[in-house]
């Protein structure tokens, strides 16, 4: 196999635009996915449907690329494992292992002297009536769940016998800090002492579901600089290969927390495609593939905004966009309620 071929697993819209960075770089994707209407399946070089469990298929899979990277962390560790024995992943599984497990990604994070919120370990419903030092708090499955699933707020004691919680799972509970902001880092780690960074990206959630993101960043040159040398300094205790973002929290004292780690390309990046030389997304297929590694220059000031749900029908029906302003679909077949259906970046 003379050419680099890129196996993707996942065919969502961090799939499809992997695929169109990789084009761009003559590189071929073949998708892999378990969701037979999988958008990314528009993008990508080959496409191949069947469940992260179904071994023959995997194999089939494996046989026809080079290296293999993947667009969500919740792909089952051991199918990322038995791959990784004829071709390389990367980033690594056992990255992906850690950061699926959001105590042990917090622990990671701590024993690095990194800050977190505080966090305690929840295993049954009982355990929760002594942690009213941790409330106001959010309650959240230790594996699985993104955009705000498997997520419970809890204010007080009283609201615990309201829970309707399957305690089959375990959980961890994090103590709400007084926010001011969200900000997000992206940095694509080539190799050791190796990578590009974008700067800090200033966030906007609502349920949960990021709404929108911007650059710069409204913080003070302090967090600017604290937040990247903390994603440095995560990936590099990693070894990762690959993009990689660090979503952090910053409180009413300007006192900086990481909340979470996405072993991946991320949708507060997506600003990336039109204000950097390099996208977030041709960055990781460079990093997986071995390819230059290209000094980072920004080109614009930008805004991103998600569309969610029935938004997406405005920007279907009209496309009267300013010159500034850059409209994505992800061809999604079915519009839901809280899905992410593309975005709008507008330049500054």
């Amino acid at each position: 196999m003379s050419e680099t071929i890129l196996g993707i697993l996942g065919g969502g819209q961090l799939g499809s635009m992997l695929s169109m960075a990789a084009k761009k770089l003559n590189i071929k994707t073949v998708i892999y996915s378990d969701d037979q209407d999988a958008p990314a399946q528009n993008f990508c070089d080959e496409f191949i449907f069947g469940s992260y469990k179904d071994n023959n298929q995997i194999l089939d899979f494996v046989k026809k690329v080079n290296v293999i990277t993947y667009e969500f962390e919740n792909i089952p560790f051991d199918t990322l494992n038995e791959i990784n024995k004829s071709k390389t992943v990367l980033p690594k599984p056992s990255v992906n292992r850690l950061i699926q497990h959001r105590l042990a990604e917090k622990d990671f994070v701590n024993k690095l002297n990194i800050r977190t919120t505080r966090y305690v370990s929840v295993e049954k419903k009982s355990d929760l009536n002594s942690l009213g030092d941790f409330l106001p708090g959010i309650l959240k499955t230790t594996t699985m769940g993104y955009d705000g699933k498997g997520q419970y707020p809890i204010k007080n004691l009283n609201d615990i016998n309201n829970l309707k919680i399957d305690f089959s799972k375990e959980y961890v509970l994090e103590k709400l800090v007084k926010l001011k902001k969200e900000i997000s880092v992206i940095i694509t780690r080539f190799s050791n002492n190796k990578y590009e960074i974008y700067e800090p990206i200033e966030n906007t959630h609502k349920d949960q579901i990021l709404r929108k993101s911007k650059i710069p960043a409204d913080i003070n040159n302090k967090l600017f600089e604290q937040s990247k040398k903390w994603s440095i300094q995560i990936s590099e205790e990693l070894k990762y290969i690959g993009t990689l973002c660090v979503e952090f929290f910053i409180d009413r004292n300007d006192n900086l927390y990481v909340n979470e780690i996405a072993p991946r390309v991320h949708n507060s990046g997506h600003l990336t495609i039109n204000a950097f030389n390099v996208s977030q997304f041709e960055n990781h297929v460079r990093a997986v593939c071995s390819l230059e590694q290209i000094p980072l220059k920004k080109l614009h000031n930008a805004e991103m905004i998600n569309l969610i749900g029935e938004q997406i029908s405005a920007y279907r029906e009209s496309l009267n966009l300013e010159e500034n302003q850059f409209f994505f679909d992800y061809h999604k077949k079915e519009i839901k309620d809280k899905r992410k259906m593309g975005h709008l970046t507008i330049l500054r």
